[in-house]
């Protein structure tokens, strides 16, 4: 009897439990929602996080409360939402050097990203510059790279996330010049560090520094992929500016994922509300005034996407020797 007993309340519970997820979906969400970005506001990540928290509060009639939890090179923030409660309720604006270069570089990490999360959708892909002060810089990369072989000393640049840190290497390389990295924790502090002349030239993608290149105090020089840019229609690919077509195309990208184990139901209406918010032209051209490109995926295509990556970059990071400290 008491064998029955229990098996009948087994089978009540593995027919209730279906049921309670689909319930937990359709009423997601009922309380606000955070979304952590791991870099210092101002950012592409941040401000691409912003505006899509703004209009996913409007569309839920739920807040959505942006957190920037910067250091650890992406670490702290990614570390924050692993071990938050797979609800959906706790966001991770994610980048390629959280889910990437981080493993692939061989950093230390306080998360797996392989284990710790759940994709939900690419959010951005974006463009980064190679960026100059407009009032004492070069006026073509032809013309830093004379700098940076005439000078006594090495040239410096500053970067912040992982790929525009290999990036300003790789170019020193084919080059043939020296230089300095000076690592900054996120866009804000890369760019002031141009202006206030900490470093020669800069390395990063360009949210914050376009309106500084509008307003003629910074100059874009040259950008690291053939992406066509409607804000900056003249700069050309680094190896083309360069003259040196060694030098690989690069781009940075952003996502959002959940936490490991969070129902795909409510992955799939995050996911499909995103993809909602960007259907709307004037959402699109925002982020591309601010130099993001708004790309979306399902959550299947960013997983195999963020994967293959990975083993890219691993090979990539193996075969150069590069080390970041």
């Amino acid at each position: 009897m008491r064998l029955r007993t229990l098996a009948v309340g087994l089978a009540l519970l593995a027919g209730t439990a279906p049921a309670s997820a689909q319930d937990a979906a359709a009423s997601f969400p009922n309380r606000p929602v955070k979304i952590v970005v791991p870099f210092p506001a101002g950012g592409p990540t941040d401000i691409n996080a912003r505006i899509i928290g703004q209009k996913l509060s409007e569309a839920w009639g739920q807040g959505v409360v942006i957190e920037n939890r910067p250091g650890a090179n992406t670490g702290i923030g990614a570390s924050q939402v692993a071990k938050s409660p797979a609800d959906g309720y706790t966001l991770l604006a994610a980048m390629d050097t959280t889910l990437v270069m981080n493993p692939a570089s061989g950093a230390s990490m306080s998360y797996d990203p392989f284990k710790d999360f759940t994709p939900i959708t690419i959010t951005a892909k974006n463009t980064s510059l190679l960026t100059v002060r407009a009032d004492d810089g070069p006026k073509s990369i032809k013309e830093l790279i004379e700098r940076g072989k005439a000078s006594s000393r090495k040239l410096t640049y500053g970067a912040g996330i992982t790929i525009t840190r290999l990036a300003g290497l790789e170019f020193a390389k084919a080059a043939g010049i020296e230089v300095v990295l000076v690592p900054y924790k996120g866009s804000a502090e890369v760019v002031q560090g141009l202006l206030t002349g900490s470093v020669d030239f800069i390395v990063d993608g360009m949210a914050a520094s376009l309106p500084l290149i509008q307003s003629g105090k910074l100059r874009a020089l040259a950008k690291l992929n053939n992406r066509h840019l409607t804000a900056l229609p003249d700069v050309q690919p680094l190896s083309v500016a360069a003259g040196l077509p060694q030098i690989p195309e690069m781009s940075s990208w952003i996502g959002l994922v959940a936490p490991a184990g969070t129902p795909p139901a409510i992955v799939d209406k995050i996911q499909r509300e995103v993809t909602r918010i960007y259907s709307d032209p004037a959402v699109a051209s925002q982020l591309e005034r601010s130099g993001i490109n708004p790309v979306t995926t399902t959550p299947a295509e960013f997983d195999k996407f963020f994967r293959g990556e990975a083993a890219h970059w691993t090979r990539v990071f193996k075969d150069s020797g590069v080390k970041f400290d």
